[in-house]
């Protein structure tokens, strides 16, 4: 989709600008100050010098608590530093004024109250100013990334009920399960239980916008045992889904790919085949570990029914986790390993 121009960089600065300018000219436009202060006409180039400092001090203070007070201290619930971050930018407002009036125009009648007042209002009136502009520009990018994340949700799902179960792979579990049907294996009934509980995941549960981390963990079990029937004896597979604590959730589907992968490209005519699987949870950070052995020399056309594949992957990951992730592929010495890290809210 195309951005639109005032979303763009070069336009928010402009706007910015446009803003401050606007707002700092009212004064001349509606109060001319030397009609008002005859007082100060001898000394009028430094009024105007003082004017400008002034805003700029005040621009200043309303950038400084948008992008920093406000993330690292309100955010992180540091009040009383904050406090005295405010009290210590409204003293040096006060001695600015101070200076000016007392050093530079040597104005005898300046009193200390009515400058203390004024300001506190427009110390206050910055800080509430710059209060609302950060958080409507977070609301506005917060809609911005919800209606990113449905539209995206609402291709993967596309694509996954078009792809996610492959043809392929159906159809070679379903062979195995006819060949334990025909010996008569204890095998079949448990199968089709895990047959069955893929499926269920896959066409309903999926449906909601986050599932319990221990669901999506038995899906990738129930995957991982079909295929460690199809290959037997062999592909070396070891797993580790360590999940000690099932209060947190995960976007569905998002682990899957990356296990498919493995066993797209680490079986067929692998020496040694071998595929690791690891899962941990560890306060609130879910990693997550693929390993397979793969074979440098084969070159394998892309199968449009292999899943939503690893690019689409790489898409969601930072459209619904952002900097909450970190996403490392190594492939080198004919093995290709996957490591996720996600910090779970």
């Amino acid at each position: 989709m195309k951005q639109p121009w005032y979303s763009k960089r070069w336009a928010n600065i402009l706007l910015h600008c446009l803003a401050w300018v606007v707002l700092f000219s009212l004064p001349y436009f509606l109060k001319p100050s030397m009609d008002k202060h005859p007082e100060r006409e001898p000394n009028r180039v430094i009024w105007e010098v003082y004017y400008i400092l002034n805003n700029v001090v005040l621009i200043g203070i309303f950038y400084f608590h948008a992008y920093v007070l406000i993330p690292f201290f309100i955010y992180k619930k540091k009040f009383p530093l904050y406090g005295l971050i405010i009290a210590s930018t409204l003293t040096g407002l006060v001695a600015f004024r101070w200076l000016f009036q007392t050093q530079v125009i040597r104005n005898e009648d300046f009193e200390l109250n009515p400058t203390v007042l004024f300001s506190i209002f427009m110390l206050l009136f910055i800080l509430a100013a710059s209060t609302a502009y950060i958080m409507i520009k977070e609301k506005m990018r917060d809609d911005r990334i919800k209606s990113q994340t449905e539209n995206e949700t609402l291709k993967t799902e596309l694509s996954f009920l078009r792809s996610q179960a492959s043809p392929h792979f159906m159809f070679n579990v379903l062979n195995n399960m006819v060949a334990l049907a025909r010996k008569k294996s204890d095998q079949l009934e448990p199968s089709l239980i895990k047959l069955s509980s893929l499926m269920r995941y896959m066409l309903y549960e999926t449906d909601e916008d986050q599932v319990p981390l221990e669901k999506e963990a038995e899906y990738l079990q129930s995957y991982i045992d079909l295929q460690r029937q199809r290959f037997g004896p062999n592909v070396k597979i070891d797993v580790n889904l360590d999940i000690e604590d099932g209060a947190y959730e995960i976007e569905p589907m998002l682990l899957i790919p990356f296990v498919e992968n493995a066993f797209k490209h680490g079986t067929g005519m692998i020496t040694e085949a071998h595929i690791e699987i690891k899962m941990t949870l560890k306060k609130n950070v879910l990693h997550f570990l693929v390993v397979n052995r793969y074979d440098p020399r084969s070159v394998e056309l892309k199968d449009k029914t292999s899943g939503i594949g690893l690019t689409n992957v790489k898409r969601r990951l930072n459209l619904l986790y952002a900097k909450d992730h970190t996403l490392t592929i190594d492939r080198q010495n004919e093995r290709f390993a996957v490591s996720l890290n996600i910090n779970l809210h």
